[in-house]
């Protein structure tokens, strides 16, 4: 089998009770909200679930599709939702050396790769969805 030309991944802006984000902290990357590639055979909505869990530990719904950003050059779309948290425990993995629940204006501060803050901050823009956004 021949490998994929196009990547799917799937990232959530969870928020918590207290109107905190989650995040957690790669290896590569530093802090970032919970997501990635979603597996042959697997919605998009899962994805997002078994992501966040699998990186910090926290069992989520989803509560709403936010957006689409494609980053053409690398054929990547990353979907994006916000959801909340309904159980769990924070526990780090392999992906994430630390995970936590941040004010939303530290979280934006912590957050340095890419585009990854934007992405964030249009999650929380009722105003800006659906966005679709090309890089």
């Amino acid at each position: 089998m021949s490998a994929p030309k196009h990547i799917v991944s799937a990232a959530t802006v969870v928020i918590n009770e207290h109107h905190e984000i989650l995040l957690i902290k790669g290896p590569r990357r530093g802090w970032e909200m919970p997501g990635g590639q979603v597996e042959e055979g697997e919605s998009i909505r899962d994805a997002a679930i078994r992501e966040a869990k699998e990186e910090s530990g926290i069992d989520i719904e989803i509560i709403k599709f936010c957006g689409i950003f494609q980053n053409v050059s690398a054929s990547v779309c990353n979907t994006l939702f916000v959801g909340k948290p309904i159980g769990g425990e924070l526990t780090t993995s392999a992906e994430s050396l630390e995970v936590g629940f941040f004010p939303i204006q530290q979280a934006l501060e912590m957050v340095t790769w890419n585009n990854f803050r934007q992405r964030i901050e249009l999650c929380l823009d009722d105003s800006n969805q659906p966005f679709f956004i090309e890089f």
